[in-house]
């Protein structure tokens, strides 16, 4: 076959998958979304902030950085600021050490796909988020899921692992602290319980919260005063704090084995100093006299309380911003999806293979920039969607 017919014959297959897709209404598209925002991460309107873009002006102006990193960090890419902003990090969410990275995935795929070895087990709750599910791929540990929040589904797992434990093998459970699809909490004080009947270690991802929960926005772990008996938890930035990037934190031993054994951190350009300079600023907007994500708490009751779901859909219970109106169907979530950016509102339709078939939905993400009047005119135009 000549190189000009493998090209072609590899892009017909290509086509193929596509067209399929497309047939089921679950080809995605990059669309530039305009109206009222109810789904973008920004909970906090940091990203939007005029306030915090000025103090970010202010600080480059000031600053005689380079623009880019010129490296990795363990090659050129290495600076006091990030050393410091670790540090930092690490002592606010009330741990020994952090190590960051350029992004949440970049951090769940390194954790996960250095920190277990062969003979080690991965116990995760079966919606963990994609990059965790990545990272776990990668590792030679082998992996089990149990039951969404269910800690007996969970104790019957590792109960079942105890039985075939070898000598030596670590078994780490892994959740999120607010589940990014869902958006409900994990009951982390049950799981602890259970996992310390049999010397696991956990992890909590805390993408969702960080910012949201907990006393200055420490999130979960912090609110319900587990700092010592979580192992490590994974901070992102770019949800409520509007930037970029995330940390790892926990002992001072997983941070230096991380970065001799995370190829996600080794060997990629680390972010530049004014991505740093913004992950500070927005740190310490966190620690302001008036910052508080009450109204926001409010907010959301509000929507509780006013949205009604169309026929044969339901509201996933939650308490966090992200609330997800099951509508089952791609055909016809997408449809709710179209109607709701042709009537004003930023709202995206998630399909299968992001969600399970039959859990399709419009995940609604709530902020403090929202209005309860906002949230009236989205409740009258899913009304009128039904």
């Amino acid at each position: 076959m000549s190189e000009q017919n493998a090209h072609h014959s590899f892009n017909d297959r290509l086509a193929r998958v596509l067209e399929k897709r497309k047939e089921k209404d679950q080809l995605r598209r990059l669309q530039v979304l305009e109206g009222i925002d109810f789904c973008s991460n920004d909970y906090l309107g940091f990203a939007r902030s005029e306030t915090l873009k000025h103090k970010w002006k202010e600080a480059m102006a000031a600053s005689d950085d380079r623009l880019g990193s010129t490296g990795s960090r363990s090659i050129s890419g290495h600076c006091e600021q990030a050393a410091r902003l670790e540090e930092e990090l690490a002592h606010f969410h009330g741990t020994e050490s952090g190590l960051i990275f350029n992004s949440g995935y970049d951090a769940n795929v390194g954790l996960f796909s250095s920190l277990p070895v062969r003979g080690d087990h991965l116990v995760t709750d079966e919606l963990i988020h994609a990059s965790i599910i990545d990272g776990c791929r990668l590792s030679y540990a082998t992996r089990h899921r149990f039951n969404h929040n269910d800690v007996n589904d969970l104790e019957q797992v590792l109960q079942s692992i105890q039985k075939n434990r070898v000598p030596g093998a670590q078994v780490f459970v892994v959740v999120e602290s607010i589940y990014s699809m869902d958006g409900d909490q994990a009951p982390l004080t049950d799981i602890l319980s259970c996992c310390d009947k049999y010397q696991t270690l956990v992890i909590v991802d805390e993408a969702h919260a960080t910012g949201i929960m907990g006393p200055q926005g420490r999130g979960l772990v912090s609110a319900e005063g587990l700092e010592d008996r979580v192992w490590a938890r994974v901070h992102t930035f770019g949800k409520a704090l509007g930037c970029h990037g995330a940390i790892v934190v926990g002992p001072k031993l997983l941070k230096e084995y991380l970065l001799n054994h995370a190829r996600s951190f080794i060997f990629t350009t680390a972010l530049p100093p004014h991505a740093l300079t913004g992950i500070q600023l927005a740190y310490g907007a966190l620690h302001e006299p008036e910052f508080s994500y009450t109204p926001l708490n409010k907010l959301i009751q509000h929507f509780k309380q006013t949205i009604q779901a169309p026929e044969g859909c339901w509201l996933l219970p939650s308490d966090s911003p992200i609330q997800s109106l099951i509508i089952p169907g791609s055909q016809r979530a997408a449809r709710a999806g179209t109607a709701l950016l042709k009537a004003g509102f930023a709202v995206k339709a998630i399909q299968h293979p992001s969600v399970a078939e039959g859990k399709e939905r419009l995940r609604i993400s709530l902020h403090l920039h929202n209005t309860t009047t906002e949230v009236d005119q989205l409740a009258a135009a899913l009304h009128q969607f039904s």
